[in-house]
């Protein structure tokens, strides 16, 4: 079965490849990504995305009581602790998006881009998720998910050599080489740090899966009382939180909850002079270097660095210098110094 899967992927890549070429560049909507991060809006038609995305940012999407309202995607822009979100309405998704139906694959491909999605479910209909989440996989999408710890290294002879530090349950060594030759990889080092499954494997093969993470809200609560809410939430597998778009409960929660996921921080850069821009922080990854902001600054800057000075809970005293690659944490001050 691992066998045939890893055959039937290969298929599907070559035809997809060749649908691609016919069609040009008219697959996917044109949206050019802007602000801070960027999240896509996912549901079924007529769950309330459009006025959720009102409701956030600055947008205004059509808004109305039947399917296909959004034919297109609407982008908006919510501001948050100095942060610029773009926020992404994509047109109702149905049964069936990733092979086609109802643009679906035009709609899906802008989700590939995205930093977050977020699934916008009817509080009546808490199974779509499942149904979303099946189309986003197949068109490459793995939500909630990492990447594969495998490591492949092709060689010009010797086979395929298999290297694991776990011991492998879901599939066998054997397998792994099988699968690699129908991908016509013959001689390679396989490095597995971790107890993959066929799948996983060949979506490392492949190299055109994108992992991306994800938050559920439940829209509509207005229509419902709180057992129904308290019901509904020991069904689910997952958690998501309550709102409605109609009568804006919830949304400062949202909002919140929404920069969190995103992994932000605020990094206040401060003049040579000793002035700290405290009104518009510049908006990094968590984790990020100095040479990350130097790069998001001007990409000069890292050709004519000396050296930072830091303040705050990044270091052990205020005003220290460090390189490049030292790691920031939320609300540092920074001071670059060029030649």
């Amino acid at each position: 079965m691992g066998l045939l899967k890893a055959k039937l992927a290969r298929l599907k890549r070559e035809q997809e490849q060749q649908q691609s070429k016919r069609a040009g560049s008219s697959l996917g909507f044109d949206i050019k990504k802007s602000g801070d991060a960027t999240i896509v809006l996912i549901g079924l038609p007529s769950v309330g995305k459009s006025t959720l995305l009102n409701r956030l940012t600055n947008a205004k999407s059509k808004v109305g009581a039947y399917q296909f309202t959004t034919l297109e995607v609407v982008p908006g822009v919510m501001d948050i602790n100095g942060a610029r979100i773009q926020l992404l309405d994509l047109p109702g998704i149905i049964e069936g998006a990733s092979s086609g139906r109802g643009l679906g694959k035009r709609v899906l491909s802008v989700a590939r881009n995205a930093d977050l999605i977020l699934f916008v479910l009817d509080v009546f209909q808490p199974e779509a998720r499942g149904i979303l989440r099946r189309e986003l996989n197949a068109i490459g999408i793995r939500v909630d998910e990492e990447p594969p710890n495998v490591t492949i290294e092709v060689t010009d002879s010797g086979g395929v050599a298999v290297a694991a530090n776990v011991k492998l349950t879901k599939m066998s060594e054997e397998l792994v080489k099988d699968i690699l030759r129908v991908y016509d990889v013959n001689n390679a080092r396989v490095f597995v740090r971790e107890d993959i499954t066929d799948e996983q494997l060949v979506d490392v093969l492949l190299g055109n899966r994108v992992y991306i993470p994800s938050l559920m809200v439940m829209n509509k609560v207005d229509l419902v009382n709180a057992g129904f809410i308290n019901e509904l939430s020991t069904k689910m597998n997952h958690d998501f939180i309550p709102v409605s778009a109609e009568t804006s409960v919830n949304l400062t929660a949202l909002k919140e909850e929404l920069y969190n996921k995103l992994d932000l921080i605020r990094i206040y850069m401060r003049r040579r002079s000793g002035d700290t821009d405290f009104k518009e922080p510049m908006i990094v990854r968590n984790g990020s270097s100095v040479l990350e902001v130097c790069d998001k600054v001007h990409r000069r800057i890292k050709d004519e660095f000396r050296y930072a000075q830091i303040w705050g809970k990044s270091v052990k005293f205020g005003g220290q210098k460090v390189g490049l690659t030292h790691k920031l944490m939320d609300e540092d001050v920074l001071t670059l110094i060029t030649r």
